[in-house]
């Protein structure tokens, strides 16, 4: 799945000398100096505007390969954890249905959504959805369904998923999210305390799951409840 990001984000870049080609490509080269090697994901991080999921004030750093604000206690992701995460997923071969834990600034959603065929993203904080819904319009994006709700208990009525990702960490993964990935399918997430994170990658084996402990990461919490 392809998505061309035209319209308002092409105008919008052309506004920002930080926001230039050279930019992105300084942090394509730094994500693959730190081991992120698929193309594919590569060339979707150096042609996502990433400027446009933060706030005007903070676009100048959009292309840093950094966590930043979005508000409301909440962070855009590092975008090697992004990259990362993306790569994990579509490792064994790209799936079609996804659903995403915490939808935030958007930018996972969107990096997902330039690979796969659906994103379905759910986050707890109204505010920040109501954001990414317009910035995923602006950009043309439309294969993307999203849903203000409790990350904790996913998205039963469009479940099973090929694939999960959650962008926020808890000790656990709910059982919720466990029970809605089809057989062979990918569950990443971050796991543990705050400074104690671990990249975890869990994989569907009938009513098994076997799980892989990778990187060191670190994530706002998984909440409960809305916002």
């Amino acid at each position: 799945m392809s998505t061309l990001f035209g319209g308002a984000a092409a105008v919008s870049a052309r506004g920002h000398g930080m926001t230039s080609q050279r930019a992105r490509d300084r942090l394509v080269a730094a994500l693959r100096e730190e081991g992120v090697r698929d193309p594919r994901v590569l060339d979707v991080i150096r042609t996502m505007p990433r400027h446009l999921f933060l706030d005007e004030a903070l676009a100048s750093r959009a292309y840093e390969n950094t966590a930043l604000p979005i508000g409301l206690g909440q962070t855009i992701s590092q975008p090697w954890v992004v990259a990362r995460m993306t790569e994990l997923l579509i490792e064994g071969g790209v799936p079609g249905r996804v659903l995403e834990i915490g939808t935030g600034s958007g930018y996972q959603a969107a990096v997902l959504a330039a690979l796969v065929d659906t994103v379905y993203t759910v986050e707890r904080i109204e505010e920040l959805l109501r954001k990414a819904r317009r910035l995923f319009r602006n950009m043309k994006i439309a294969n993307i369904r999203s849903r203000h709700d409790d990350g904790n208990i996913g998205w039963p009525a469009e479940a099973p998923f090929d694939a999960i990702v959650l962008t926020a960490a808890g000790e656990t993964v709910p059982r919720a999210l466990l029970d809605q990935l089809v057989d062979g399918g990918v569950l990443v997430a971050p796991l543990g305390p705050p400074g104690a994170q671990r990249l975890m990658r869990f994989r569907r084996d009938g009513d098994q799951m076997c799980s892989e402990e990778l990187e060191p990461v670190s994530f706002v919490p998984l909440l409960g409840g809305l916002g």
